[in-house]
């Protein structure tokens, strides 16, 4: 980029920093007006609930305050080319985008503020940030090319069973219609789904985290069904859609694993803590240590409502039982009809003292759940003293920061 340039955006981050979500929350208006087949890529509840045009503010403000030190981006540019390449994005939808970002950034701020100059040198900026991303996502499309197995795009799937986990999580069982193996993924990772139904408004993508440890014959993703969180806001339109009409034996479009959030190969302790449906990922780290017949000390922790919401408690307590190398604590809002010691272990949320007396703090920490339950876990686990670079998590929905 052109020194001018870069000293133009580093000038810019106090304005994006103040009216970033306002120009996103635009941009998005802008986009769809203009290409209403773009709302089959995105998560329409995403933007419904501000969490989509939030995240999108936050990458737009953390390029322009890195912009004259591109190598701090790396994990950044790492998961944004990650999520594109599941969603099969391609490099001819950069234009579109672009051209909306900077229209955006223009009505929003005006031009006084947005001149000629300042647009100018956005469109440079966007123009390096499209070229980082797409070459990053090329990768990924030939490794997933070369790799045994693998595939481009969506191809179908069929569902070859359906196994209800509690009260409100259910297994799919996904097998290939053409019969190829299947390639490996790490644990932790996600496959994208695309859902297409003439009583759906738009074609739906969603990403369910693989929920056991690899095979070639077949993947599992175990599926939350999301209720309304509130009387104007919609229930899960993917989600309920997987629960009442998927059937065993229908088929459904499925995009290769991907995702940065997988187990590490260290043999360092490891502990899996997760809240409801952030079970998911948690299971197929678990499984996976135990197919290879780890070693490593393992504590699992675990909070669910009550014993009806508790997925795959019967699985979890048999490996309870049977690995000298794991320690289950399971936590329940509301204990009634359970077993202490068989179903759960304590009532209430966990604290940092029930996970200092249950783990090594030298451990590998990885977590998930709803985002205001990895927070508290985030802290809790700050307080006790366990470093940034232990700490792996996933959040589900659009990137948001823990801190």
């Amino acid at each position: 980029m052109l020194a001018s340039n870069i000293e133009i955006i580093k000038q810019t981050v106090p304005v994006i920093q103040e009216r970033g979500e306002e120009i996103t929350q635009h941009f998005y208006h802008l986009l769809f007006e203009e290409n209403p087949e773009l709302k089959d890529v995105f998560n329409m509840a995403s933007q419904s609930n501000g969490r989509q045009p939030a995240s999108l503010a936050n990458a737009i403000l953390g390029y322009a305050a890195n912009i004259d030190r591109l190598a701090a981006l790396g994990d950044a540019v790492n998961n944004i080319a990650t999520k594109h390449f599941s969603l099969d994005i391609q490099p001819e939808q950069y234009p579109i985008v672009g051209r909306n970002l900077l229209k955006a950034i223009r009505e929003v701020l005006g031009a006084e503020v947005a001149s000629d100059d300042v647009i100018n040198a956005w469109a440079e900026a966007y123009g390096q940030l499209a070229n980082i991303l797409i070459g990053a996502e090329k990768a990924l499309y030939e490794n997933m090319k070369n790799t045994a197995g693998g595939w481009s795009g969506f191809k179908p799937f069929r569902v070859v069973n359906k196994v209800q986990q509690s009260s409100e999580i259910t297994s799919f069982y996904l097998k290939p219609v053409d019969g190829q193996p299947l390639p490996s993924y790490k644990p932790g990772q996600y496959l994208s789904l695309k859902i297409n139904d003439a009583s759906l408004a738009n074609t739906e993508l969603r990403q369910y985290s693989l929920s056991d440890s690899h095979n070639s014959d077949s993947y599992r993703i175990s599926v939350k069904r999301e209720p309304a969180p509130q009387h104007d806001i919609p229930a899960g339109v993917a989600s309920n859609f997987l629960h009442d009409n998927v059937k065993v034996d229908d088929t459904i479009l499925v995009h290769a694993p991907a995702g940065n959030f997988y187990l590490d190969d260290s043999d360092k302790p490891v502990v899996l803590i997760s809240g409801g449906v952030g079970v998911t990922p948690m299971l197929s780290m678990l499984n996976d240590l135990v197919r290879q017949h780890s070693p490593r000390k393992i504590t699992w922790f675990h909070g669910t409502r009550n014993r009806q919401t508790h997925a795959f408690r019967e699985h979890i307590n048999a490996l309870d039982n049977d690995l000298a190398n794991l320690t289950k604590v399971v936590f329940y809002d509301d204990v009634a009809g359970a077993t202490q010691d068989t179903d759960y272990n304590h009532e209430g949320y966990m604290t940092a003292q029930l996970i200092k007396e249950n783990c090594p703090l030298d451990a590998e920490f990885y977590f998930c759940g709803p985002l205001p339950f990895m927070q508290a876990i985030h802290t809790l686990l700050r307080q006790l003293g366990v470093a940034d670079e232990q700490l792996h998590y996933e959040i589900f929905g659009p990137s948001e920061a823990l801190n």
